[in-house]
């Protein structure tokens, strides 16, 4: 666990800001961010789909904000994160310990969240446009960002902890958020576009989020599963989907 007292001694400047560590960690982490909020984006893109056309552009920056909003008041309640690892809940059965803390409570909810609302949108796909329409109208975009930011929740948690990790930064921390989120703003309307024109996409990314949602419960029971594995699957099987989608494209043409 870092040192509180680091953070604020360089919050306050008595360590140089502008320091060849400092820019390293910054770079590290602003990637970091990026990577670890594509689940983020693809929530939030599939989660505003079911919005009207005219209101879903606004529902992406609304659900961006909100996540950089949130990580940056979790960055600046630094003591209280670092408690969230603390274990609360103890106890044992058939031979094994378990030990429950807030962060493990937060990813496990969540993960249950995710499952639900993955399953749900893969039904309503599968289901067909009329179904889909049925469940849109019942959405608002206040529920919409209501959902996104509890997600929201449940993605910086294990982001903040992440970047606390890797730096004694405070302005640091901050300054990667803000910037990978400017990045994740400047592309979430192309991705969201992308998803929605490609209904195989679209699934593989919903499956994307079972999985998401599977490793955060998984997380939270105390088996910590490699993202890069993960990550990887996932990198691996788009490109794959996206071979085969041109390959459709072309049989189109011709």
């Amino acid at each position: 666990m870092m040192d509180i007292s680091a953070v604020a001694d360089t919050a306050s400047g008595s360590l140089p800001l502008l320091s060849w560590e400092n820019a390293t960690a910054l770079v590290a982490l602003t990637g970091l961010e990026i990577v670890l909020g594509i689940d983020n984006i693809v929530f939030i893109a599939i989660l505003s789909s079911r919005l009207p056309p005219a209101k879903q552009p606004a529902a992406r920056r609304t659900g961006l904000i909100a996540a950089m909003l949130m990580r940056i008041l979790l960055l600046l309640s630094l003591g209280y994160v670092t408690r969230l690892t603390e274990p609360i809940i103890t106890g044992s059965t058939m031979g094994h310990t378990i030990a429950l803390s807030w962060r493990d409570i937060i990813l496990i909810v969540g993960g249950l969240v995710l499952l639900i609302k993955s399953t749900r949108e893969i039904h309503h796909a599968v289901e067909g446009q009329h179904d889909a329409e049925a469940g849109r109208s019942h959405l608002t975009f206040a529920s919409v960002i209501a959902q996104i930011m509890i997600m929201d929740v449940v993605f910086s948690i294990d982001s903040v902890i992440t970047a606390v990790g890797m730096s004694n930064s405070l302005t640091v921390m901050v300054a990667a958020v803000m910037i990978s989120v400017a990045v994740m703003v400047a592309f979430a309307e192309r991705i969201s576009n992308f998803v929605h024109r490609h209904p195989s996409i679209k699934m593989l990314a919903l499956s994307f989020l079972i999985l998401i949602g599977v490793m955060l419960l998984a997380e939270g029971f105390g088996q910590h599963v490699p993202k890069g594995y993960v990550y990887f699957a996932m990198a691996f099987s788009l490109g794959v989907e996206m071979l085969n989608t041109r390959a459709r494209s072309k049989l189109a043409d011709d």
